[in-house]
């Protein structure tokens, strides 16, 4: 009897922390591509039926025989994610079998995700897990994780992610030594064997540079846009070290920091050609560092790294080997910018610290319910506006600006946080020649977006209004935010051809950079700017 009840408490608390942590599977259509607020909803429906279902485990464990254990937390977050992870490997194989369809339609595989770089970051981030159970389960339970490891290791390959391979790599085979005893036995071998330390540590160092070597020539442009996106990034924190430009405001000091690095001259070729307009940093803790400031990353990394050291004292080597697997996917991706990689973060730090008895459930359906039922009338209601952005949207790129004015006017308070929302209606409204309510949404877009368009819409609002002075810095801005862009050089020879603005040597300035400028990828839009500058004589 004890053994029954034993089963159906795991069963039920291990349902409710996987219902918290299924957020990858939680999508909806209807949403905008991208979107999270759809995921935030069934996170927070599911910690309401976590909390139900923690509180209903511990009633029927309540009565079992002193002494007996129940399901710790820690094996609650370990199953949950081994589970997850085997679905996901599944979806994956399926997708390039041609049996499902991916969410992205420039990738062929990208699980329940829309990229295929968070998808590669969270099955490495199983992987130890699968590991950690295969080395320390007998039986049934040893061949699932085995199973699971494998179908994961099928699939990671095809993500073409090389952050995912090194984090598996480096995580699992940390797992291994844990679990070997690694530990003791360098110990007593550098006592032995001193001298011979400089030797292997040159010979690492040389193995290390050969990886990195060849991981930078398998996408080398991938991994140069990446060193810049991060020295950009140090820019933009060198600007306001302490105290950070503000929560959700990477994009914004990002171009601003970019913008004046080109600004200021002597940059090389290949700078030019990878530079973008990035969302994020690509790197968490620099990320972290530009908006909260350099002595908060710090405090919030040693939290993570306080929970990994905890739960290596308590032998928790596949949760402590995920949380290693995040913590490095995070120094070159952007994992906790999803919803997904936000809670499973949370629930691997709770896995880490917490003990192995009823006061931890205890707490973590109180969390849960607290947490679930405070957001959850919020996030419906942003997710309602998304799914009425949506219908809005089709009117938009319908050409129906006035009827989207409306409806962009009325959601305007409730998503004025998202860049691609206040792009539109402010390009709505500069469609409609309202060009002064235009640049007022779209400058409050640059808060929020580091997208060079931009500046290059604000620019033709002042052109339009005859303000050619403030029309020209805009452009001017926007060459600098992207020099590699030739649309910027375009709309500056148009200005210049203005006959109330009318500058002949700017004129076939821009005009040359827009004639011989390469651009990344040719198109019908360029043939058709070079065909009209040449008639500008």
């Amino acid at each position: 009897m004890d053994k029954l009840k034993y089963i159906l408490s795991a069963v039920l608390q291990g349902m409710g922390i996987a219902a918290m942590l299924a957020l990858p599977l939680v999508s909806d259509p209807t949403l905008p591509a991208g979107e999270t607020a759809g995921q935030w909803v069934g996170f927070d429906r599911g910690a309401i039926v976590a909390a139900a279902g923690i509180l209903l485990g511990l009633l029927v464990s309540f009565r079992l025989a002193v002494g007996k254990r129940i399901l710790s937390v820690a094996g609650a977050v370990g199953g949950s994610l081994m589970l997850l992870g085997g679905v996901q490997a599944a979806l994956g194989l399926l997708q390039l079998y041609g049996y499902a369809a991916s969410r992205h339609s420039l990738y062929a595989m990208t699980g329940s995700f829309f990229n295929p770089g968070p998808y590669s970051g969270y099955l490495a981030m199983v992987l130890p897990i699968c590991l950690h159970r295969w080395l320390a389960d007998e039986g049934l339970k040893k061949r699932v994780s085995g199973a699971v490891a494998l179908l994961i290791l099928c699939v990671l390959p095809a993500g073409m992610s090389r952050s995912a391979w090194v984090a598996a790599a480096v995580s699992c085979l940390w797992v291994y030594g844990c679990r070997a005893g690694w530990q003791e036995k360098i110990r007593c071998w550098w006592q032995a064997h001193r001298r011979q330390v400089p030797v292997l540590v040159a010979g690492g160092g040389c193995l290390l540079v050969l990886a990195g070597f060849l991981l930078f020539t398998l996408k080398p442009d991938s991994a140069r846009g990446r060193l810049f996106m991060w020295r950009m990034s140090c820019l933009a924190i060198a600007e306001k070290p302490l105290t950070g430009h503000g929560a959700g405001s990477f994009a914004a000091a990002y171009g601003d920091a970019q913008e004046a690095y080109f600004a200021a001259g002597g940059f090389e070729p290949w700078e030019e050609r990878v530079a973008g307009s990035p969302e994020y940093a690509f790197n968490e803790y620099l990320q972290a560092a530009v908006e909260l400031g350099i002595p908060l990353a710090l405090c919030l990394t040693d939290i993570v790294v306080g929970c990994l050291y905890a739960g290596m004292r308590k032998g928790r080597y596949g949760i402590c080997g995920a949380l290693l697997s995040l913590m490095i996917f995070s120094l070159s991706s952007y994992p906790l910018q999803l919803p997904a990689f936000i809670v499973t973060l949370a629930g691997l730090l709770a896995a880490c610290v917490s003990g192995n008895g009823r006061r931890e459930w205890l707490v973590a359906a109180l969390l849960a319910g607290c947490i679930g039922g405070f957001r959850l009338r919020s996030d419906v209601w942003t997710e309602q506006s998304c799914c009425e952005w949506t219908n809005a949207r089709v009117l938009y790129h319908a050409g129906a600006y006035q009827s989207a004015e409306k409806e962009y006017e009325r959601l305007h308070s409730r998503l004025g946080g998202r860049a691609a929302f206040l792009f539109e209606y402010g390009h709505g409204l500069h469609k409609q020649q309202k060009y002064a309510a235009s640049n007022r949404i779209l400058k409050e877009a640059l808060k929020h977006s580091n997208d060079p368009m931009i500046l290059n819409i604000i620019g033709k609002n002042h052109q339009a209004m005859g303000d050619y002075r403030a029309a020209e810095a805009w452009f001017l801005r926007s060459t600098h935010r992207l020099p590699g862009r030739i649309y910027p050089y375009y709309l500056l020879a148009k200005l210049y051809w203005e006959p109330g603005f009318y500058q002949p040597d700017r004129l076939e300035e821009m005009k040359r950079m827009v004639l011989t400028k390469e651009p990344k990828v040719h198109s019908t839009a360029i043939r058709q700017m070079r065909e009209e500058v040449e008639k500008m004589k």
